[in-house]
């Protein structure tokens, strides 16, 4: 399939589906924020060079271990260390923000990377209750994820700058946008950001196909809800101006190495930091040797385990069998990979691996 579609991906190399990255811009113990985000230009460009159809940061807040807190900031730092790849949030967490900022931070993208801006939208805080808060204004605190439905409207609205005469903001521009997009004759020339849903349970998907909008899945952290939702996605998908049928991506934890065994101590380090994250005491990324040296409980180990069994990981080939299972099972559309180790020039050798493996174009 060879396409420009902005939301379909082109296929290529022996891949069953595209592939794209996703960045959480996780920092390492020893090492520091600025290395991770120089980690993400590498990885942007390096995921460019070989073929893969997008790249996406997602928005994560008080986590030392995770550096992506600006996905804006960060993805207009990629526009310019790249030329073709489409960039994107994955994703930007609407109800920590108001939607007219989003409009204008994402259109001024949209101008500095014309033609390959996504703008991926959750509805969960990406963070704990407290850190929500602090992040929101004083009178948006009472707002819950049951909102998002109306706070997506609206930004849609700003995006296509067309709110109807007489709503309180209809003379209300996000710029860059539309509005200074518009040739003689009033047709507007100017691109917007590709709009996707984002999600983990059945709420998202369900909105997704609702509105005919493209819908990515964390299956990286829900696993087990990833069938039921995609399933109720396509059920409830009705054809829209951006999608005359469904189009689902989702979201996928893996890692490949040079051997299986190095492949299992990268991973064991991205499940320690989970481990940590959920007894709520988020760190940095540990070491490989700080990993294999902790002396997990039972019921520790039970978590991790569990946790493991979803990372595809191992050799390039292993790895590979993993992800087209994967998308025999689900019906995905597109892989988003993401490699959460302790070692950038492990994330990155993954990558060129599975670049490798599916006979993606060389650098």
């Amino acid at each position: 399939m060879e396409t420009n579609d902005p939301v379909r991906g082109t296929t290529l190399g022996s891949a069953p589906v595209p592939l794209s990255v996703l960045d959480l811009a996780t920092v390492g113990a020893g090492l520091t924020a600025s290395d991770a985000l120089r980690t993400g230009v590498e990885l942007a460009r390096l995921a460019e060079a070989r073929g893969y159809q997008r790249y996406w940061v997602a928005e994560h807040h008080s986590m030392p271990g995770v550096a992506s807190s600006s996905p804006a900031v960060i993805l207009a730092h990629l526009a310019a260390h790249t030329e073709r790849i489409r960039l994107g949030s994955g994703g930007v967490m609407l109800p920590n923000h108001a939607p007219l900022v989003i409009a204008e931070q994402f259109g001024t993208l949209e101008a500095l990377a014309p033609g390959r801006v996504d703008l991926g939208l959750g509805r969960a805080p990406g963070t704990d209750g407290a850190t929500a808060a602090a992040l929101r204004r004083s009178d948006r605190l009472n707002e819950s994820a049951d909102d998002f439905p109306q706070q997506l409207a609206e930004l849609v609205r700003f995006l296509d700058d067309d709110f109807p005469a007489g709503h309180p903001y209809a003379r209300i521009h996000a710029i860059p946008g539309p509005v200074q997009g518009t040739a003689p004759g009033g047709v507007q020339s100017a691109a917007r950001p590709s709009v996707w849903l984002l999600g983990s349970s059945g709420f998202s998907a369900r909105l997704a196909g609702a509105l005919g909008l493209p819908f990515a899945f964390a299956h990286h952290f829900s696993a087990a809800n990833t069938v039921p939702a995609l399933e109720l996605y396509r059920e409830s998908f009705r054809p829209s101006p951006v999608l005359d049928k469904p189009y689902s991506v989702i979201g996928v934890a893996a890692l490949a190495a040079d051997d299986e065994k190095e492949a299992g101590r990268q991973v064991l380090t991205g499940a320690l930091s989970m481990l940590r994250l959920r007894m709520g005491r988020p760190g940095l990324v540990p070491t490989p040797e700080e990993a294999e040296a902790y002396e997990f409980s039972p019921a520790e180990r039970e978590f991790v385990d569990s946790w493991l069994v979803n990372i595809v990981h191992g050799t390039a080939e292993q790895v590979r069998d993993g992800l087209n299972a994967l998308v025999e099972r689900t019906g995905a559309d597109e892989l988003m990979l993401t490699a959460n180790a302790h070692s950038p020039q492990a994330r990155l050798r993954s990558y060129e691996l599975v670049a490798d493996v599916y006979g993606l174009p060389k650098a």
